[in-house]
């Protein structure tokens, strides 16, 4: 029985989608289609330019095979404009092609920008209609922070090397592209709201400097950090939502007795052994324990044959060598990937990089992000060069303490391993073995306190009633005891004040505040169940209804304080 919506009547409904984030809008756009007009916005270049093959079967072509009747958009068109625009650019400038330029079988020469033969050509952008940009939509973000967004476009600051490091050229030209782009669909289309699940990507960034500027409702999900409960942003994720920041002030005004049911977890919280999101539970996350090298191989070999479905069965590898900025490379893929997983399985057991901890010593705990990862490229675009702010902390630190570094599990074998040398060799900095312990808290609790650019632990910190540093805006940044940086020179006088803090009613004030404005959505479990009915490994069942009315639930939610007018103002 397909889902219905009072909300949702008669109006105009675009979904964006991107990979597994779109599986579970195919099931709502079918549902939602019966009282209104809907359409899907698919934004990633290759799922949108390849032709049919595993990668993108159970996306954009579900729509495209079995909803037909879905107005459906897609950015194939502006692949193929900028790639067309790039080859005219290089042929007056006297640059070598894309797909032979710089490049070995494994990567990219040196990683060096091509450079221009011929001085004085100009590139394939519109400065008058980048100036345009510029002047009517950064509400939220520059420009230049905007192309943050997108690992396609932001290589010198990830280790992804099956990306290509991009040239001005490059970036500006697929900036314009994408926002002309984006004004014919909504000019189309003419949606009444914009729905998505996602915030990483330029065409979100730039989605929502446009919807906002025509004041179009565009809603993605905020992660509370509180279980499963996430909440409607209409910013991108990029700040703390004024609506939501109003809620938590509301609540705030509560006392303790107004909130037992928060006040009660937050206790429980901290007497619990362990402390990780049950959201994490079977993911990488929370591996501790080394993958066998057979396991390893028939995950290679898994890869294998999902590039030969790509490249060679679906005739997809002509597409990919016209752009290397567009289209990830495979042998590079496999190789990054290959290369990793090897990796993390010398980092698991004792190694000559990672220390453990030293028993009483005095310690600042530093976890670190996975590398491109949208909650720091979005939320914190300043603050991505990690290994930059463990030198920025450690000068900080008072005399007789230590900065314990430890890698995020997910980010374990991707990082080269040079990075590990430099920290450590930083003299009040210890990179602490990943799987000492088996769970956040003995980090946190054993520490002064915790400095994170945008991660849980700031979360766990402050609910355990630790203080914390971070360097973007987080809806838990509101919670005393969490401090938003935004100048180095706050460091040492912050780090000073680390100690215990009374948050307990300021974090129950924060979890009432996510309830009111958001519902609990099980995201990974939603895309998972999405993926095995559309390969027939599952039926439609009721827990999966249930899981897809959640998800309605929550933009209905976020609709209805839109209409009323309660989202733009603080």
């Amino acid at each position: 029985m397909a889902l219905s919506s009072e909300i949702f009547k008669n109006k105009r409904i675009l979904f964006i989608c991107r990979e597994t984030y779109g599986k579970p809008l195919w099931f709502l756009a079918r549902d939602l289609m019966e009282d209104n007009e809907v359409a899907a916005f698919y934004i990633m270049s290759s799922e949108s330019r390849f032709n049919k093959c595993y990668y993108n079967e159970h996306t954009i072509f579900e729509f495209r095979e079995h909803l037909p009747e879905c107005k459906l958009y897609d950015v194939s068109d502006i692949c193929d404009e900028f790639v067309e625009g790039m080859e005219a650019f290089r042929k007056k400038a006297g640059i070598a092609p894309d797909g032979y330029r710089s490049h070995t079988l494994f990567g990219r020469g040196k990683g060096l920008k091509d450079r221009p033969v011929n001085k004085g050509v100009k590139g394939p952008a519109d400065p008058d209609f980048l100036d345009m940009i510029e002047k009517e939509y950064s509400h939220f973000k520059t420009p230049g922070m905007q192309l943050m967004s997108s690992q396609e476009n932001t290589r010198h600051y990830h280790y992804r090397d099956y990306w290509a490091i991009t040239s001005d050229e490059e970036n500006t030209y697929w900036l314009e592209l994408n926002y002309k782009k984006i004004f014919r669909v909504l000019d189309d289309f003419k949606p009444d709201v914009i729905l998505d699940m996602d915030n990483a990507e330029l065409q979100r960034t730039i989605l929502c400097e446009v919807a906002w500027k025509r004041k179009i409702p565009y809603m993605t999900i905020e992660y509370g950090k509180y279980g499963y409960w996430k909440y409607p942003s209409f910013q991108n994720a990029f700040d703390i939502d004024p609506y939501f920041e109003r809620i938590y002030r509301e609540k705030l005004s509560l006392n303790d007795e107004e909130m037992p049911e928060s006040i009660a977890y937050i206790k429980e919280f901290r007497e619990k052994n362990d402390i990780m999101n049950p959201e994490f539970a079977g993911s990488v996350t929370v591996q501790y324990e080394r993958d066998s090298l057979i396991w390893i191989l028939r995950v290679m070999r898994g890869k294998w044959n999902y590039f030969f479905d790509q490249d060679y069965r679906a005739k997809n590898l002509p597409v990919k060598k016209r752009s290397t900025m567009l289209y990830a490379r495979t042998w590079p893929y496999l190789k990054h990937y290959y290369d990793a997983m090897m990796r993390k399985r010398k980092f698991l057991v004792p190694n000559s990089l990672f220390e453990d901890p030293v028993e009483g010593e005095t310690y600042v705990y530093m976890p670190l992000h996975l590398i491109p990862e949208s909650s720091v490229f979005v939320k914190a675009s300043f603050y991505v060069d990690e290994l930059n702010l463990i030198e920025q902390v450690s000068k900080a630190l008072p005399p007789g303490w230590k900065l314990y570094v430890k890698e995020h599990q997910s980010m374990l074998g991707e990082r080269d391993p040079e990075f590990y040398k430099k920290a450590g060799e930083i003299a009040n900095v210890r990179v602490v073995q990943v799987n000492y312990y088996k769970d956040p808290k003995p980090w946190i609790l054993k520490a002064k306190g915790v400095v994170t650019i945008t991660g849980t632990a700031a979360y766990e910190a402050a609910l355990l009633g630790k203080r914390s540093i971070v360097f973007g805006k987080t809806p838990y940044s509101l919670i005393e005891g969490i401090k938003v940086i935004t100048s180095f020179d706050e460091l040492e006088r912050e780090i000073r004040n680390f100690g215990s803090v009374d948050s307990l009613h300021s974090a129950a004030a924060y979890l009432e505040a996510v309830k009111e404005a958001g519902t609990e959505v099980k995201i990974f479990e939603l895309m998972d169940g999405a993926e095995e009915i559309f390969s027939g490994r599952r039926k439609e069942d009721q827990a999966f209804r249930d899981m897809l009315r959640e998800l309605l639930k929550f933009y209905e939610k976020g609709y209805e304080r839109w209409i009323k007018g309660k989202v733009r103002e603080l």
